[in-house]
């Protein structure tokens, strides 16, 4: 265990000091919930008369794809192309607590990133609803469905290329996901393909649990739990450690 520990610790400080990746996973994540919520720009859902209840529960979702699979498909990405996880393989710390640390990195890294969200959401006037008790699961399924993907992109593709990926992906998932700009604000087919993606199933879950008078996202879970069981699954099946 001491091994795992010590790896978790790497990793977790590792993502702490790489600008790149506390630009994506905390300080945009951010910079769109102060911004959107101060200059009235976007359209809101009937009954929300603050753009901030709308937009911390989208931009929560957010976090979580950011973490889970832009920050941890990059960083395995390049760690797979410059041999590094062949040589942890071969160490006493083993393959399957490297998976391990990687995980238990993922989900602190998403404490952290709730709480700097929540405070500057409660700053800005947010007063969470719904069934919060809620929302940590619906976190987790985002988690391991967004970590399959980054992980299925890692596993299989050079790191510059996960790079570019990821970070275009991000953008897609990001306009298609309802987190900024509501899905009955958008075109019909859009919006039906936005909410069949991981992103607007979560966004759609953190909406109910999170904000009162949202609409019921019953379906979302079913959405939300294939993807969270699928990606993993087929990153376990083709990723490639060297």
């Amino acid at each position: 265990m001491k091994a795992f520990f010590a790896q978790t610790r790497t990793e977790l400080m590792l993502s702490l000091r790489n600008g790149e990746q506390l630009l994506v996973s905390i300080a945009i994540p951010l910079l769109l919930l102060v911004f959107f919520s101060l200059v009235d720009v976007l359209p809101l859902p009937d009954g929300v008369d603050k753009g901030v209840q709308f937009l911390t529960p989208g931009i929560l979702a957010l976090a979580v794809m950011s973490s889970a699979m832009v920050s941890l498909g990059i960083g395995t990405g390049f760690e797979r192309q410059y041999k590094v996880l062949k040589r942890l393989g071969a160490t006493p710390l083993g393959r399957s607590r490297w998976v391990g640390a990687k995980i238990t990195m993922v989900l602190c890294l998403l404490v952290i990133q709730t709480l700097v969200i929540g405070a500057a959401a409660c700053a800005l006037g947010w007063n969470p609803g719904g069934t919060p008790l809620l929302a940590p699961l619906a976190m987790l399924l985002g988690a391991a469905a967004f970590a399959g993907i980054g992980l299925l992109m890692a596993g299989t593709l050079r790191g510059t290329l996960t790079l570019a990926l990821a970070n275009g992906l991000y953008l897609v998932l990001l306009l298609l996901g309802g987190m900024i700009i509501p899905f009955d604000q958008m075109p019909g087919p859009i919006g039906a393909i936005g909410r069949l993606l991981p992103s607007g199933a979560l966004s759609q879950l953190l909406q109910s649990t999170l904000r009162d008078g949202a609409p019921s996202a019953g379906s979302s879970w079913l959405v939300l739990a294939i993807w969270a069981v699928a990606a993993p699954v087929a990153a376990a099946r083709f990723f490639r450690w060297e």
